[in-house]
């Protein structure tokens, strides 16, 4: 199971098998000199037995097994999170592992072995990774019986439980609808357009509104030269200040983009930081600031906090942080090389960095809201921030369905949608798809609401406004993520009174639980049936069905029988059933 290359670090390797099925392996490394450790590698072979799928962070819709041979994924604190799940098509786990060091990056092989059918995991150390004295982890791999996601939820407590790792408070507001400007402004910001969006988002039910990049440049190429000094562009914006004080007014929050790592070359802080660099990215046309040097901390906490006090921002989406990334070819080791770094380690000095950044600003505003988006969205990172966003999948309804419940499977307490959009020509069922398929994360909205269709605002205004009452249920209730391989297609969600089921494909919809007092099932299809299968009579019951702008199109009483039971209910539309004799448990 262990492979290493030959170093001089002593090295204490041990299992603990607990006899329900819970496996805990312990490495650990230790040398009197800093040093760099050979390559180590944790490999073993599940067979496939009784498994037909895989899970992890980051394959966004592509569910295929790997091969072996495929190409190594790579977790550490910035990028997905070191964990797989293998099971049946019950959802039923059969064997899922995770490494409690989610803050080093670790090269990771998944997939089946051609020769035997069975499935490799194999997990390589400290490719260039900085010096150290010691080291410690644990592999935790769990093969009982259990729902996959229950299983996956048993990981997101263990990771909490790492020194170290324990998650962010996460503020009312990180859990209330917002607007965003990024798809519906890009980088073309007026302020005055801005608050006019505001304004028109608030009754609607967004708390917050996040300015996303465009407000620090007058340059809309949507590259990054123009990053590092963090000024206001007055052109856009003539007086952040009183910009901000007018959101504040409608009963809004208000967050702002920065680009933390990033200075461009039409910037001072470029000439300010010469030297102190991690590289160039071409791509972006920016350099990357080096965080183990204090004073680049300290001048980006700076920037944050001076926002905070002299703007009166409410929160921060810190974006590409991933690009904080250590150089395999660095020589640290070689007298003199370290300078005026306090860290040798860019992950341990991302770490500080993140932390004091979260740290301080609760400080001056102890309900701070951080936002980060996929890939970042790991166990170390929710020590850092408290919303975390599907990654960029702008009118893609599906991949925004799996990314969301990708994120909440990580344990996440507040997942954010990424911000839905659509053409102002869609059919109001079709538009109302982008809201319907991120229900079971926080709906971020970023379209121009001044110039939609009335069908297309009534439909924003009900869902939202669903949403928002059904929110306690939504992020909080017991989820049932049903298929991930088959990108989700049913969703469960209840508490002690009431559930909810989500159906987004044409198939029958299995409830085979006890029902609640009430039962919500929306059709997150455009067909206009949807097919219950029920384990038991649920007697009679009130009932509602809306269409996706909230109009009833039935209301009645009917008896809901145990088996089959056609739904007549509207594309994106819901039906709401409140049982009348109801005794509970």
């Amino acid at each position: 199971m262990l492979e290493k290359e030959a170093d001089d670090f002593s090295v204490a390797f041990s299992l603990e098998q607990d006899s329900d099925g819970l496996l805990v392996v312990s490495l650990k490394l230790g040398t009197d000199q800093l040093a760099k450790p050979g390559l180590y590698r944790l490999s073993w072979l599940v067979p496939m037995v009784d498994i037909q799928a895989f899970w992890r962070p980051g394959t966004d819709r592509s569910q295929m097994y790997p091969a072996d041979w495929s190409r190594p994924w790579v977790s550490q604190s910035m990028n997905n999170a070191p964990t797989g799940c293998l099971y049946n098509l019950k959802g039923l786990n059969r064997h899922t592992w995770a490494f409690s060091d989610a803050l080093n990056s670790i090269e990771i092989v998944t997939g089946v072995r051609e020769e035997t059918a069975e499935f490799l995991c194999s997990l390589t150390l400290f490719q260039g990774w900085a010096p150290f004295k010691e080291y410690e982890a644990f592999l935790r791999i769990d093969t009982r019986t259990a729902p996959y996601f229950e299983t996956l939820a048993g990981v997101a407590k263990w990771w909490a439980a790492q020194p170290g790792y324990t998650p962010a408070p996460v503020p009312g507001p990180a859990r209330e609808p917002m607007y965003s400007t990024w798809y519906s402004f890009h980088q073309q910001l007026v302020a005055a357009e801005v608050e006019e969006q505001c304004r028109l988002a608030r009754p609607l039910g967004c708390t917050a509104v996040i300015v996303d990049d465009g407000w620090q440049t007058d340059n809309n190429d949507r590259g990054y030269a123009y990053c590092g000094d963090w000024e206001v562009f007055g052109g856009k914006i003539p007086d952040m200040a009183a910009h901000v004080a007018n959101i504040h007014r409608l009963g809004m929050k208000y967050l702002l983009w920065y680009a933390l790592p990033f200075v461009g070359e039409h910037s001072r802080a470029f000439r300010q930081f010469q030297g102190k660099f991690l590289y160039h990215s071409q791509g972006l046309s920016t350099w990357v600031l080096d965080p183990r040097f204090p004073d680049v901390r300290e001048y980006l906490i700076n920037l944050c906090e001076r926002a905070v006090r002299e703007w009166g921002l409410d929160g921060f989406k810190l974006d590409f942080v991933n690009d904080f990334r250590q150089s395999p070819d660095e020589d640290l080791l070689a007298e003199g090389a370290q300078g005026e770094r306090d860290y040798i380690s860019v992950a341990q000095a991302t770490d500080r960095l993140l932390s004091d950044v979260i740290d301080r600003l609760r400080q001056l505003n102890p309900e701070i809201l951080i936002e980060f988006r996929q890939p970042y969205i790991g166990p170390l990172m929710r020590k850092y921030g408290n919303m975390f966003r599907a990654g960029d999948c702008p009118n893609d309804s599906l991949s925004n369905r799996v990314r969301t419940l990708d994120v909440r499977l990580l344990g996440n307490a507040a997942p954010h949608s990424d911000m839905v959009m659509w053409h102002g020509d869609e059919p109001v069922e079709s538009a109302a798809l982008q809201i319907v398929n991120v229900l079971f994360a926080v709906p971020q909205v970023s379209v121009r609401l001044d110039r939609l269709p009335p069908a297309h605002h009534r439909m924003v205004e009900f869902w939202l406004s669903f949403w928002t009452r059904n929110r306690g249920l939504l992020l909080d209730g017991d989820l049932k993520p049903w298929h991930p391989e088959a990108w989700f297609p049913l969703v469960e969600v209840s508490n002690e009174r009431e559930q909810l089921a989500a159906v987004y494909a044409n198939t029958v919809v299995e409830l085979g639980d006890p029902l609640k007092e009430k039962l919500t099932v929306v059709n997150g299809t455009l067909e206009g049936r949807v097919i219950l299968d029920l384990a038991e009579d649920a007697g009679p019951c009130k009932v509602q069905i809306l269409d996706c702008q909230g109009q009833v199109v039935i209301e009645d009483e009917r008896n809901l029988a145990a088996g089959l039971t056609a739904l007549e209910i509207p594309p994106a539309g819901l039906a709401i059933f409140e049982r009348k004799s109801y005794a509970g448990t």
